[in-house]
């Protein structure tokens, strides 16, 4: 096999999208947390979806369990509507594929079981994720990547390393202040760069590094590995199965940082500290000109230092505000009473404040309840 063959050789990516929302409270009680709304801009699943598309990768597995169907309705309006990429939804791809643009009316029925864990998604659909069809052949490579991250990231260095150097596995990770570490998985590599330790959320950390949670796999290696788990007394994931397993077996596990930035939201207080970031600074974390603008992609946004009652805030251009906006990011079709205050807070698309409503440290729904997510002082009132 020549140089040029071996940089060819075909990448199956697949998007790991389970997530119920639990830890996110009134925001994720009954809404997909993949499909929970970020940055005044798009849903956490689309950061993955537009940093494949940006990377020349034309389609994306979806692994997904929870409410698959409303997942897979959504991403096919949103995503597979667009010419040169889209989501190919497995067993159920058949549907969508000759439905054009429209939604399936039916969907076959799952003949397996509901899997348990990331690792349990890629060996119970392992016919998609390793074999070809008679169109793609069978991949030499499985890029990973889960659905509730906040980064912009070109994956084509990171599988273009993976290939050059013959690993079986290569692991983004970023560095981090180490009082976060024990929320991850930490890793650590030696001077070659090769991973000698990984420990999911450490009691004690060693390490200021952490997993960023997508990877890219040998593909037959991977399958061996799940393969060889499945059955045994496992816990169905791939940072507390697969990676360790692979790594006590002497695999060749290498690192590729990701400089940017990169965030995990795990949970309502995450989500909101991350939002007041963004509102702090047109500069802080990931702008909201680099996000992909799925929620009502034709309305302008942008981040306001101090006009017409808003303040040090991300806001539409057809927000309609009678009160004071401050420290906060706002989604299109937001409408602020008369007198209302809106404080360090995040408000979801559609949603209205009422007239001398003062809300603080929260999060809007788009029905209009309020979601506290900080201690203060001052009360909210509608």
């Amino acid at each position: 096999m020549t140089e040029r063959d071996a940089l060819s050789r075909p990448v199956r990516t697949v998007l790991l999208a389970g997530g119920e929302g639990r830890r996110m409270g009134p925001l994720g009680t009954g809404r997909l947390k993949p499909l929970v709304p970020y940055g005044g801009a798009c849903r956490l699943i689309d950061f993955s979806l537009a940093n494949a598309r940006a990377s020349g990768l034309g389609e994306v597995l979806l692994l997904s369990q929870y409410e698959e169907r409303q997942l897979m309705d959504d991403l096919h309006r949103v995503w597979n509507q667009r010419p040169g990429f889209r989501v190919h939804f497995g067993p159920y791809d058949p549907a969508y594929a000759t439905a054009g643009s429209r939604i399936p009316s039916e969907l076959p029925a799952r003949t397996w079981p509901l899997e348990r864990g990331t690792a349990d998604a890629l060996i119970r659909k392992k016919a998609y994720v390793f074999e070809g069809d008679g169109i793609r052949p069978d991949p030499e490579h499985v890029l990973v990547l889960h659905a509730d991250h906040v980064y912009r990231f070109d994956y084509r260095p990171l599988i273009d390393a993976h290939r050059a150097s013959g690993a079986a596995l290569t692991l983004a990770y970023q560095r981090i202040d180490p009082r976060w570490v024990h929320l991850f998985g930490m890793v650590e590599f030696d001077a070659r760069g090769r991973l000698t330790a990984f420990v999911e959320k450490p009691e004690v950390a060693t390490s200021d590094l952490v997993f960023a949670a997508f990877c890219v796999f040998d593909a037959a290696v991977l399958r061996r590995y799940l393969e060889r788990l499945d059955g045994t007394d496992w816990q169905h994931d791939i940072s507390r199965d697969v990676i360790p397993a692979m790594l006590a077996a002497g695999e060749h596990i290498r690192g590729h940082e990701v400089a940017g930035h990169w965030e995990d939201i795990g949970t309502v207080e995450r989500y909101h500290r991350a939002h007041l970031a963004l509102a702090a600074s047109p500069r802080a974390g990931l702008p909201v000109g680099r996000m992909p603008w799925t929620v009502a992609p034709d309305v302008r946004r942008s981040w306001v230092a101090d006009h017409f009652g808003v303040r040090s805030s991300v806001v539409p251009s057809d927000l309609v505000n009678d009160g004071r906006v401050e420290d906060s990011v706002l989604f299109p079709g937001v409408r602020i009473g008369a007198g209302a205050r809106v404080r360090r807070s995040v408000v979801l698309p559609g949603a209205r404040i009422p007239a001398g409503a003062d809300i603080e440290g929260a999060v809007v729904l788009e029905d209009g309840r309020v979601q506290r997510t900080e201690v203060t002082t001052e009360g909210v009132r509608a």
